[in-house]
């Protein structure tokens, strides 16, 4: 192994540094004074140790970037990532590689890396709002003790940059973002000797979309072939829902909602959530998508007669739903939920509330979870990557990076998804959905579900899971603790045993 760090030493032309980091189980194996700008090739390497689930796990995290080249061999990017290894894992080809993602498009890795599946974590409260002082902690429920994790940031977000005059096409759209990220992976896998090994892809919101366009992409131009596919809060994956369609779908999650701000009828209100969900989601496929797709010449007694059980369902009163015929827009929900306390709700959690300067208007004035998880998140990563990861850098860390215009043409990531599944039988799929997310609802995930595998014959390999918080479910601690015990789950239930052939 100390060759490996001379190696890495030698290459990105550093001394050696050994030092104990204050506060942090943390041992810098190599390090460099502070750079100004992007070194595209460039990694930092520390020793750790966690306890997950009461056992010690050591590993090292490596910091820092790699280069992505043209055809003609001249690198236009530095693409940057933390890789999380176990380190006292002494043969790979059996443990599982986890290639991690966020989403926007244009947000860096930070949200999985120190608040879901990462070997730290924030310091939040229990619910996942901000707390002081700033800064992670151990996290006791990380997959890194049954999978090796590397979190990577596209370009324009963390410290990936491009390198030179590019133009924005090469990396900013559905498919030049799937293309470009697939060569990336293709040259880690390969620096990192993890060709033999399990893998699997995790990406969050815009982040799913990513993963699911890397699947085949990988498979079919780089000839690597996936375990498992995990989509964390998923976006639509390019599955058409215009019209009726979408506008019934959001039911199920307004009742959520509403159920959480106790804004339902007593009879639904003294359920528990999972077992007044059902009624309102049979409702919404049964009965208000097809009065929804008669438009104008619904009958006017049949409308009503919706508008009244779309009120109950949604604590929305039937005068409004009325006016709007049928069709709650995503921002007048929010607005107008708690409007009456002098309150909006979050778009991303809706368990959140804000504070807008008119109590009248259409939509909040702010996304008060977003704003909230900035608070906690950023300067926690910050200091995260410096004094723990020994990444030093006057670099700007993009939380939220310009990656505008987005090309969002051509996606079809869903059916992409689809045929990486349909060509590769070792491949399965899970869905994770927070119950109050309003931006990537998780009834709309269940609908992208059902719609990946027209023939159902892949269906024993997708499945979901709903938990009692929003976009980031994770934010909650006991949601922390049940969606990474399902990750690992997961993993473990879709690695083959050995000599188990990949076939139909």
């Amino acid at each position: 192994m100390r060759k490996i760090y001379c190696l890495v030493a030698a290459l990105i032309c550093t001394a050696a540094v050994f030092s104990q980091d204050k506060g942090a189980d943390a041992k810098i194996i190599s390090n460099s004074s502070t750079v100004s700008q992007l070194n595209p090739d460039y990694s930092v390497i520390t020793e750790h140790t966690v306890t997950i689930k009461g056992q010690k796990v050591p590993y090292k995290a490596i910091t820092g970037s790699i280069p992505l080249w043209n055809d003609s061999g001249k690198v236009i990017a530095g693409v940057f990532y933390t890789y999380y290894e176990r380190s006292d894992i002494k043969d790979r080809t059996s443990r599982p590689l986890v290639i991690s993602f966020n989403g926007g498009p244009g947000t860096s890795s930070l949200w999985m890396q120190i608040g879901y599946t990462g070997p730290r974590i924030l310091n939040i409260d229990d619910e996942g709002f901000p707390t002081q002082p700033y800064g992670v902690k151990e996290n006791p429920y990380s997959i890194l003790d049954v999978a090796d994790i590397v979190y990577v940031d596209p370009v324009n977000t963390g410290y990936s940059r491009m390198i030179g005059n590019q133009p924005a096409s090469k990396f900013f759209g559905v498919n030049a973002d799937v293309k470009y990220l697939a060569e990336w992976i293709n040259s880690f896998v390969t620096r990192n000797s993890r060709w033999l090994s399990p893998k699997y892809l995790i990406g969050e919101s815009y982040g799913t979309t990513r993963v699911s366009g890397l699947a085949l992409e990988l498979q079919n131009s780089h000839w690597m072939f996936l375990n498992g596919v995990i989509l964390v809060s998923p976006t639509n994956l390019g599955i058409e829902r215009d019209g009726p369609l979408d506008a019934a779908l959001r039911l199920p999650y307004y009742a959520a909602t509403a159920w959480y701000h106790k804004m339902l009828p007593a009879d639904l209100q003294n359920k528990d959530l999972t077992a007044m969900l059902p009624d309102v989601e049979e409702f919404t496929i049964n009965e208000l998508v097809p009065a929804l797709s008669r438009g104008g010449f619904l009958d006017e007694a049949r409308k009503k007669s919706l508008a009244a059980r779309m009120s109950r369902y949604s604590g929305i009163a039937e005068k409004a739903i009325l006016q709007r015929n049928l069709n709650i827009a995503p921002n007048f929900f929010w607005k107008e939920l708690l409007r009456d306390s002098g309150f909006s709700v979050g778009r991303l959690d809706s368990r959140y509330r804000g504070i807008d300067r008119q109590q009248g208007g259409e939509s909040p004035d702010y996304n008060q979870e977003l704003v909230s998880w900035e608070h906690s998140f950023t300067p926690a990563m910050q200091d995260y990557l410096r004094n723990e990861l020994g990444y030093k850098t006057d670099l700007k860390y993009y939380v939220f990076g310009n990656v505008r215009p987005w090309d969002n043409t051509n996606d079809r990531t869903g059916e992409n998804l689809r045929l990486a599944m349909a060509e590769n039988p070792y491949l399965h799929v899970l869905i994770q959905s927070g119950y109050y997310d309003g931006a990537c609802d998780y009834f709309n995930a269940k609908y992208s579900m059902w719609q990946l595998d027209p023939s159902g014959k892949m269906k024993d390999r997708l499945s979901w899971i709903g938990y009692r918080s929003g976009h980031m479910m994770y934010l909650r601690r006991s949601d922390l603790q049940v969606s990474n015990d399902d990750l690992r789950a997961f993993i473990q239930k879709t690695l083959p045993k050995p000599g188990q052939p990949a076939k139909y």
